[in-house]
């Protein structure tokens, strides 16, 4: 079983930077992988980017890459979500998770377990 806890979320002016943290409790397989995932208001949820804990291998969509870096930090079984140049449609709220037998993808389906969720507000 795996907790998952995101933070550093808020509000931020286009062209800023934010950095999303997500703190996993329980441990975290090498085979796994964490992803984030964000919904805009009144959309569905679609994939951001996604990490391989094991060897560390990443994966983003289209609209993101370039502008975010996924990374982990084992020693405290941790993914960050660095984004900068930020956009209003970048507005959503932000979800990490892990797929226990992960493969690299965009699909929410295989993955396990969620967070909460933190608000992030790109606005003037």
């Amino acid at each position: 079983q795996v907790s998952l806890v995101e933070s550093g979320g808020g509000l931020v002016q286009p062209g800023g930077s934010l950095r999303l943290s997500c703190e996993a409790s329980g441990r975290i397989l090498s085979s796994s992988g964490v992803g984030w995932f964000r919904q805009p208001p009144g959309k569905q949820r679609e994939f951001v980017a996604a990490i391989r804990w094991g060897s560390g291998t990443t994966n983003y969509a289209a609209s993101v890459k370039g502008r975010f870096t996924i990374s982990r930090e084992k020693a405290k079984n941790t993914v960050y979500l660095q984004m900068t140049s930020l956009k209003p449609e970048d507005t959503a709220v932000y979800y990490c998770a892990v797929d226990n037998y992960y493969t690299p993808g965009y699909s929410e389906e295989p993955y396990d377990y969620w967070g909460q969720g933190t608000q992030v507000t790109v606005s003037s």
